[in-house]
């Protein structure tokens, strides 16, 4: 084979050793954490976010996860409807108790608070959500920004959680809804 020939070969051969080096060099070891690609999005802002849907909805579950971008808290709703349940998500100065009033403290640095336009209870009175401990709605232990998630009650159709945060930090909410159920989701972002 003639030289012309090769270097064509040896440029193509030098690149695909380039392109899997590299891909090597970016992928984790076996059991190391993921190597961060791309900056998280902090554009979502810290005020108010609020959903007017008016879907019949109850409460049946809470829980939270995490990401290498933000802490997320959901709330699992059970609905039959076709529209979407309301919200109001916000930093407060003190957590409360939705039907006492009375002050709830949250670990942290920040108080957030979630409230859902959905009860906590089946049309008969009978609870569809009771937490084995209302202080620790959800276990946030190790999280990079959440502190506590403490649930504050069912009153009125409404029911309210607790997040301490860090700080006051960038957050967003939505609600994501399939046939039999809906999922307000609450992502709160490591920084600004």
């Amino acid at each position: 084979m003639s030289t012309k020939h090769r270097r064509p070969i040896a440029a193509a051969t030098a690149g695909l050793l380039a392109i899997a080096a590299s891909a090597l060099a970016s992928s984790p070891a076996a059991g190391a954490a993921p190597i961060a690609t791309k900056a998280c999005s902090t554009s979502w802002g810290s005020l108010d976010k609020v959903g007017t849907g008016t879907a019949g909805a109850r409460v049946t579950g809470a829980r939270a996860g995490r990401t290498a971008c933000y802490d997320r808290f959901v709330i699992d709703l059970a609905s039959a409807s076709t529209r979407l349940v309301g919200y109001r998500v916000g930093y407060r100065s003190t957590f409360r108790h939705i039907a006492t009033g009375s002050a709830i403290p949250l670990r942290g640095g920040a108080d957030l608070v979630v409230t859902v336009n959905a009860p906590a209870h089946t049309s008969t009175g009978r609870p569809s959500y009771v937490p084995a401990n209302p202080r620790e709605a959800a276990n946030v232990s190790g999280y990079r920004t959440f502190r506590q998630v403490a649930y504050g009650g069912s009153f009125e159709g409404r029911t309210t959680f607790g997040v301490g945060t860090r700080a006051r930090l960038p957050m967003r909410a939505f609600v994501i809804k399939d046939a039999t159920t809906q999922r307000l989701v609450v992502d709160v972002a490591h920084t600004w």
